[in-house]
């Protein structure tokens, strides 16, 4: 299979959908895999290194969506490269289908089989999107205390607070990976730190991770409101799988925050869970609304592309390697877990949670590759 890794366009996005070390693999595999020129730069990687690996180097990426069956990104593609999107050609990529009702049209449009990082499944949790939001989860709170500094429009608070001063309060919403991850670099900065989830589940494990290092809320309306007011800090770590997230931030709650606190917003690849969210780039990466500096940045780990793209690579290149070398279709109905990322497919939905957000005709999957119906 000709498989193929353009330079991502997306506002300061430095990662890269395949590292030379993937590319070997893939080639070691007897694959074809062609390189747009340049696209490893953001992470260090020349084209000799590619060309090294065995790639083949593309001037642009017209060239290469022309020529490969697959196509490995590491963001949603941008208007222009859902334009180059041909039938029956393979994405695999972030896709976030369900806050991007313009994407989710032309991907349809296309009639090309996308599969998307963040519904793949394994052991119960989302393999592919677990290492991006381990990395989003330590980034916000590396990014909320610099936006906390009285020179980028925050209180002037230090997180972690000296002797005789008392430490920033940081709230974080949902105890999953993100959660736990911005907890963990919280509570390592020595703030005051309280994690809400709504499963009894996730609380006992992340107390006792923490112990008396961070407090667990049961997420209620009370006991959310009343821990968002008194943050200086609050993190948005909610995930509804492939499903655009519940705003549990209101606009009306900023009034009972102090003036220059900061909402931290990592779900906003799936709309945001506040209110007031709007996505952001590293180029602009807050805004204020009602004295509350946002930040919102929709692709939080491109800052760090290094570390991101490999930590990213450990985990999707068994699956590139999956659909390469069986193609897409027995590939799926060989893992079960793989069929659950085909979003779309020959200008059908196949992801439940993004037909019913977005108002398409829901398509099994175990329709299109013969997969055993889900009991």
């Amino acid at each position: 299979m000709r498989v193929g890794t353009v330079k991502e366009i997306k506002n300061h996005e430095y990662r890269v959908g395949l590292t030379p070390e993937s590319v070997r693999e893939l080639v070691a595999h007897g694959h074809d895999v062609l390189v747009e020129a340049g696209a490893g730069l953001g992470i260090g990687a020349d084209n000799t290194e590619y060309q090294a690996a065995g790639a083949t180097i593309c001037n642009s990426a017209a060239e290469l969506f022309e020529k490969c069956d697959m196509i490995v990104k590491v963001k949603e593609p941008q208007a222009g490269e859902r334009a180059m999107l041909r039938e029956g050609q393979i994405l695999f990529t972030y896709l976030h289908l369900a806050p991007d009702p313009e994407q989710t049209k032309d991907l349809v449009a296309s009639k090309a089989v996308c599969i998307a990082y963040e519904t793949v499944t394994g052991k119960g949790g989302l393999p592919l999107l677990k290492p991006m939001s381990q990395v989003a989860g330590r980034m916000s709170i590396q990014a909320g205390a610099t936006a906390l500094e009285k020179a980028h429009g925050g209180r002037g608070i230090l997180l972690g607070g000296v002797p005789g001063v008392a430490p920033g309060k940081v709230t974080v919403i949902g105890g999953g990976v993100v959660g736990f991850n911005a907890a963990q670099m919280a509570v390592g900065l020595g703030a005051d730190v309280t994690i809400l989830d709504r499963d009894p589940d996730v609380l006992e494990s992340v107390g006792t991770f923490f112990e008396a290092r961070a407090k667990t809320r049961f997420s209620n309306k009370a006991n959310l409101a009343e821990c968002v007011a008194d943050a200086d800090l609050v993190i948005g770590a909610v995930l509804i799988p492939g499903a655009e997230a519940p705003k549990l931030v209101t606009r009306d709650m900023l009034s009972t925050m102090r003036p220059g606190s900061v909402l931290a917003d990592v779900a906003i690849d799936q709309g945001g869970c506040f209110e007031t969210s709007k996505a952001t780039t590293h180029q602009e990466p807050t805004y204020v609304v009602d004295d509350i500096v946002h930040y919102c940045v929709a692709n939080m780990p491109g800052a760090v592309s290094r570390t991101s793209t490999y930590a990213l690579n450990n985990v999707t290149l068994p699956h590139a390697l999956a659909i390469a070398n069986k193609g897409w279709e027995a590939a799926l109905r060989d893992d079960q877990h793989l069929a659950e990322g085909l979003n779309v497919w020959n200008g059908h939905v196949t992801y439940k949670a993004v037909a019913e957000d977005l108002g398409y005709e829901y398509m099994p999957v175990s329709e299109i590759v013969g997969l055993a119906a889900e009991a």
